[in-house]
């Protein structure tokens, strides 16, 4: 499973506007986490803490452990409200998760067995669309990546999400098309060679 990254955050006693300007005024970020069968709780998070895991990227879908005062929730962010002027950050939602309950995260992926394919041997390059895939998945079983094998690859092949194996229970957000992953492109070379060749054929069939 994959790592999930813990936000400190502390127990809020008020609740309303006031509470929150107050929070705000002394370097936090107003918050809530709910559902999960569980009462709503409001909290406190540093407002530095709260932009360092912004800035780290995928917030909205990254499953995070909110520890509040030492207690862990395991939640998903549904929202970050922000200052319309200084586009800071002035409160944020958490959705509470059971084990049972899907989401959609974005998963690592990792490329295998690179020796064993052909096309790489010959000089080709391996061109990387998407090293992390938008997967539903289930809370209590979140995969630390996904795996596409390279075994038997040659220059010009194409790799797209129907490659890869994988979990059970486990599918692509895009359901609509088998996107790409990556694809084996032919050494700049190679490419001049095929390109001349192409050039070469060209010129003698007007010629006939």
């Amino acid at each position: 499973m994959a790592e999930t990254p813990v936000l400190e955050a502390a127990a809020r006693a008020g609740v309303g506007k006031g509470a929150a300007r107050t929070a705000r005024r002394e370097g936090y970020v107003p918050g809530v986490i709910y559902g999960g069968g569980e009462a709503p709780q409001t909290i406190n998070i540093a407002y530095n803490t709260l932009i360092k895991q912004l800035k780290a990227g995928r917030f909205l879908s990254t499953l995070l452990n909110v520890r509040v005062d030492g207690t862990d929730n395991n939640v998903i962010c549904r929202g970050v409200q922000r200052d319309v002027v200084k586009d800071k950050p002035t409160h944020v939602d958490f959705l509470r998760l059971t084990e049972k309950s899907r989401i959609s995260l974005y998963i690592p992926v990792e490329f295998i067995n690179r020796e064993l394919s052909p096309g790489l041997k010959r000089g080709g390059v391996l061109t990387v669309v998407r090293n992390e895939v938008e997967l539903v998945v289930t809370a209590g079983e979140i995969p630390e990546k996904i795996v596409l094998d390279l075994a038997g690859t040659n220059i010009n092949d194409t790799l797209h999400i129907s490659n890869v194996e994988l979990p059970a229970g486990v599918r692509p957000t895009i359901t609509d098309r088998d996107f790409v992953i990556a694809n084996i492109q032919a050494p700049s070379g190679l490419r001049s060679e095929e390109d001349e060749a192409g050039a070469e054929g060209a010129e003698e069939g007007e010629a006939d």
